[in-house]
């Protein structure tokens, strides 16, 4: 089964082009959210999300567990769209959590899961200017850290700028 880590900017087209990948993938895709809805805004986006794929995507909400929810999710699902990679290393962050170690979980259980074909979205934010914060540091050298791991055990790799997808690894979109 071949994985795919899809990486962009904020509203860049990512998450419609992964969409797009696990329906392909997939007849009994499931959307694997990182997210907790911890404010308005964040529940009218979750709200609206979930609207815009009723019908074509089951739903699941996992902000921490994300090797478990994969490895539950094969069992009923072809295809897995995990939306998104730096909301759960900054729930990892939130909780405490030792993001390198649960970044190594999430590959060793990659590399052994052959159930479901499992698209992971996540943000660069490694192109921008120097974060002025030690917080804001840390988090941008994990997403990197993370991508970097993750890109290696993925068999496709995209970058998506503009809505427009850039195979930098792997197979190009069909």
């Amino acid at each position: 089964m071949r994985h795919a880590l899809v990486l962009g900017g904020a509203r860049s087209g990512k998450t419609a082009f992964g969409e797009r990948l696990a329906l392909h993938s997939g007849k009994r895709p499931l959307y694997l959210a990182m997210t907790k809805a911890l404010d308005g805004d964040m529940r009218e986006r979750v709200e609206s999300h979930r609207t815009g794929r009723t019908g074509r995507f089951a739903t699941r909400e996992e902000p921490l567990l994300l090797s478990r929810a994969l490895i539950e999710a094969g069992q009923e699902h072809d295809a897995v769209l995990v939306d998104c990679l730096s909301l759960w290393i900054t729930n990892l962050l939130m909780a405490n959590e030792d993001v390198a170690t649960a970044v190594g979980e999430l590959c060793a259980t990659l590399m052994e899961f052959h159930e479901a074909k499992v698209i992971l979205i996540s943000h660069e934010v490694g192109l921008g200017i120097e974060p002025e914060n030690a917080m804001t540091r840390t988090f941008r050298d994990l997403a990197g850290s993370a991508h970097q791991r993750l890109a290696e055990v993925c068999d496709d790799v995209y970058f998506v700028a503009a809505g427009l997808p850039l195979t930098m690894k792997g197979a190009a979109p069909t």
